[in-house]
C-alpha cells in the first residue's frame, strides 16, 4: 500500500526530525524551547546564518527567504509589546522590535510595511521631526502584541540584497544577539560543513600582520573526512597558528552559510574553540581580527584564524589555551585535528600530521620603523604636520607602526600622509589631525579629510589643523567641499502635468562629504519623501486625498559641509 504525504505534512515531519539539537553542540547556557514560533508561514529556508562572515561585521540574525518576493505576512513569534520602531536609510530599512516577558526581544528587519498601529506612530514621529529617518521607543502599554498577530509585511528595505526577512533574538537586558536556532527555530539540515583549505601561520611571539609568514594548503574529502590534498607531514619549528576556510549548506537552500562551531585539537586536546552562540554589537567589527584580514583584502579569501589576537574581545571564543597558538619544539610527531559542526550537529573533521622541529624558524622583519604601538594602551604619533591618537581597545595586536609622506595630490590641500597601511584593521576609530597648506585660506570651514580609497571622514578646521575620526589606516589628505548636492528630477512632465503619476521621484547625490539632510515641501507644507538605499531615489507618493489643481514642489538638499541645492517646480494634479 502506497501512502501519499502532502508537502505541508512533509514540512512538519522535517521540523520534528530536525527540531532537536544534536548532542555535542557547544553552548554556554540553555535557551527556552518551543516558546517562539517561526516569523513566517513559509518553509524555513535561510539566505544567511547567525554570525556568518560579512564584510566588517558578523551577521546578527537569520535571513529567512521569501521566494524572491515582498509582501508575506510577518507574525509575532510570541506575546509581548512593540518596544521600538526604526526607519533608516540603510541597515534594516524598516525594523520592529518586540519585547517578550521571558527576557528576550525579537527584531524583524527589511520589512515593507508596518502594521497599522505601528505605522501611525512612525508617521507621527516623521512629521514631528520632519525626517524620514526616525527611531521611536515605546512603552509596554502602547502597542501590545499577541502571538500569531500579523505585525508587518516582509520586504526589501534598507541595505538588503533581495527580498527577505532579517530576524533576531536578543537578550533584553544586555542587547546581545543570540543564535535563533538555539531556541528551536531550526532549519532542516543533514549536510555536514565543507572545508576547502587550511592556513598555517608562523607567529614566533611576533604581532600578527600582513608580514606574518603563512601558507594556504588545499584539502580534499574522503569518506566524509578531510585531509590535505597533497598528503604530507608538516615540519614546523616554533610557535604557530592555524586557520581554516569552511562553510555550510542546509537542506532547503543553495546559499553557503556560516558554520556553528570550530574546534582545533592538538593530540586530542582542545586548544581553540569558536561557537556562534551570541555576541554584543560593539564586538561585531572584531570579525576583522577573527579572519585573516590581509588575505581577505588581497584575494577575498575568507580564512578563519583559529588563534585569538590579544586585543580581540568577543564572546564567540568560549574556550582556548594560549589563545590557540601551538609551540612545536619537542621534536615529536603531533596530530592536529579540526572538528567543524553546523548547528544541527553535522560534523566534518580534518586531520594534519605535524613533525615538531627540524625546520628553520621563520622570522619576521620590519625595516621601515621602530615605533611600537601596544594594543592595550593609548597610542599617539605627532609631528609638525599630523597628529593621531588611537584610544585603548582599537588595536587587536601590538603594531610596528610606520608612517611616511607622499607628494600632494591634484586638488588636495595637504601632502598625503601614509598612516601605516590598510592591512591592519581598526576596531572603531582614531582621531586624526592634518595641517593644511597655506592655500586653504577662506575654505577652512569646507575642509574634510579623505583617504585614497575615496572615503570622506568629515572634518573640523580648528587651531590650524583639520580634525576627523578615521576608521581605518591608509593614505590621508585634505580636500575642500564647496559643491552642493545634485538633484535630478526623474518624472518631470512637460507642462508639469502629473495627473496620471503615482508620485514625485527625484534622485539626489553628493560628490564628497555626503548628504546631511533634505527637506521637501508642497505648497509650503512639509511632506514625507522616502529615500531608497539601493537606488538613491527620493519618492513622494500621492494619496487619494491629495487636492486637485496647481501645486508647487520645493526640495532642499544639504551636504555635511552645509552646501545646499534647491529645486522648485510647479505641477498640476
Amino acid at each position: 500500500m502506497r501512502v501519499k504525504i502532502s508537502s505541508s505534512t512533509l514540512f512538519l515531519i522535517l521540523l520534528i526530525v530536525f527540531g532537536a539539537f544534536s548532542q555535542g553542540i557547544i553552548i554556554t547556557k540553555n535557551y527556552p524551547q518551543n516558546y517562539f514560533r517561526y516569523p513566517l508561514n513559509l518553509p524555513p529556508s535561510t539566505a544567511g546564518s547567525f554570525a556568518e562572515l560579512r564584510p566588517n561585521h558578523f551577521h546578527s540574525g537569520l535571513d529567512f527567504k521569501t521566494n524572491h518576493q515582498k509582501g508575506f505576512p510577518v507574525y509575532a513569534v510570541n506575546d509581548g509589546y512593540v518596544s521600538r520602531l526604526r526607519v533608516q536609510f540603510g541597515g534594516f530599512g524598516n525594523a520592529i522590535y518586540v519585547t517578550h516577558p521571558n527576557g528576550y526581544t525579537t527584531v524583524y528587519g527589511h520589512i515593507e510595511k508596518f502594521g497599522a498601529a505601528m505605522d501611525k506612530y512612525v508617521k507621527d514621529a516623521q512629521a514631528q521631526q520632519q525626517s524620514f529617518e526616525v527611531d521611536v521607543n515605546l512603552e509596554p502599554n502602547q502597542i501590545p502584541i499577541c502571538k500569531d498577530d500579523i505585525i508587518a509585511l516582509s520586504g526589501n528595505a534598507g541595505a538588503s540584497a533581495g527580498p527577505h526577512l532579517h530576524f533576531e533574538i536578543r537578550d533584553s537586558q544586555t542587547q546581545e544577539t543570540i543564535n535563533p536556532q538555539l531556541f528551536g527555530l531550526t532549519i532542516p539540515d543533514t549536510k555536514p560543513p565543507s572545508i576547502t583549505a587550511i592556513g598555517v601561520y608562523a607567529m614566533n611571539e611576533k604581532p600578527f600582520s600582513e608580514n606574518t609568514p603563512r601558507v594556504f594548503l588545499p584539502v580534499k574529502a574522503k569518506a566524509g573526512k578531510y585531509y590535505l590534498k597533497k598528503p604530507i607531514t608538516l615540519h614546523l619549528n616554533g610557535i604557530f597558528g592555524f586557520g581554516i576556510s569552511t562553510n555550510d549548506l542546509n537542506n532547503l537552500s543553495e546559499n553557503h552559510n556560516g558554520v556553528y562551531s570550530i574546534e582545533l585539537k592538538l593530540d586530542d586536546k582542545t586548544v581553540y574553540t569558536f561557537a556562534a552562540e551570541r555576541f554584543a554589537f560593539d564586538q561585531t567589527h572584531a570579525i576583522n581580527a577573527y579572519i585573516d584580514y590581509p588575505a581577505f583584502l588581497k584575494n577575498h579569501r575568507w580564512m578563519q584564524k583559529c588563534f585569538i589576537l590579544p586585543g580581540s574581545n568577543i564572546s564567540l571564543y568560549p574556550n582556548s589555551i594560549n589563545r590557540g597558538l601551538i609551540s612545536f619544539d619537542d621534536n615529536k610527531l603531533h596530530k592536529v585535528e579540526y572538528m567543524v559542526k553546523d548547528i544541527a550537529g553535522n560534523t566534518s573533521t580534518l586531520l594534519v600530521n605535524v613533525q615538531a622541529g627540524g625546520a628553520l624558524k621563520h622570522s619576521i622583519t620590519n625595516n621601515q620603523t621602530s615605533i611600537k604601538f601596544k594594543y592595550n594602551q593609548k597610542n599617539e604619533f605627532v609631528n609638525q604636520d599630523v597628529r593621531m591618537i588611537i584610544p585603548p581597545g582599537n588595536l587587536y595586536d601590538d603594531l610596528d607602526f610606520n608612517y611616511r609622506v607622499l607628494p600632494k595630490r591634484p586638488g588636495a590641500y595637504s601632502v598625503t600622509h601614509c598612516i601605516h597601511n590598510f592591512y591592519t584593521p581598526i576596531h572603531d576609530g582614531f582621531d586624526l589631525w592634518i595641517k593644511p597648506d597655506n592655500s586653504i585660506g577662506k575654505y577652512g570651514d569646507k575642509a574634510v579629510i579623505v583617504n585614497s580609497a575615496g572615503v570622506c571622514d568629515g572634518g573640523i578646521y580648528q587651531d590650524g589643523f583639520v580634525k576627523a575620526t578615521a576608521h581605518s589606516f591608509g593614505d590621508y589628505f585634505i580636500k575642500i567641499d564647496t559643491i552642493p548636492p545634485l538633484i535630478l528630477p526623474l518624472n518631470k512632465k512637460k507642462g508639469g502635468n502629473l495627473s496620471h503619476a503615482v508620485g514625485i521621484f527625484v534622485r539626489i547625490s553628493d560628490n564628497l562629504s555626503g548628504i546631511k539632510s533634505y527637506n521637501a515641501k508642497i505648497d509650503g507644507s512639509w511632506v514625507l519623501m522616502e529615500w531608497d538605499f539601493k537606488t538613491r531615489i527620493l519618492s513622494y507618493i500621492f494619496n487619494k486625498d491629495f487636492t486637485k489643481g496647481n501645486h508647487q514642489f520645493e526640495l532642499t538638499v544639504t551636504d555635511k559641509k552645509n552646501n545646499s541645492s534647491v529645486y522648485k517646480t510647479n505641477f498640476f494634479r
